[in-house]
């Protein structure tokens, strides 16, 4: 029997799904992974940028504000990746935030 896999694993899982173009933010994933906290997704997510293979540019706060950037290779990377998806940074944050958000819930869909 497999082990149950940690929050951290459960966190990068989510991650995994959102789509490319698309951003939601750490309380989301918390709220729909039931366990845990928005802070605790961004220590997840401190973790991750390392591993490659979790896009956890496409996570930002509430507002929509590049919160992690200064977590990437270079302060500017976060929003070098999300522009390459199409998005607008002004300011650190992302022009018409609420019309790129997914919400994991969608998922239950």
């Amino acid at each position: 029997m497999a082990p149950e896999p940690t929050y951290y694993e459960n966190v990068y899982d989510v991650v995994r799904l959102i789509p490319p173009g698309r951003v939601t933010n750490y309380g989301a994933i918390a709220d729909f992974l039931a366990l845990g906290s928005a802070r605790m997704v961004g220590w997840a997510l401190n973790q991750a940028i390392h591993t490659g293979d979790v896009p956890a540019h496409r996570v930002v706060n509430r507002k929509g504000e590049l919160s992690g950037r200064t977590h990437f290779a270079t302060p500017t990377r976060m929003q070098e990746l999300l522009e390459a998806e199409g998005m607008v940074v002004k300011d650190d944050t992302v022009v018409d935030f609420d019309r790129y958000f997914w919400s994991p819930t969608a998922l239950l869909e």
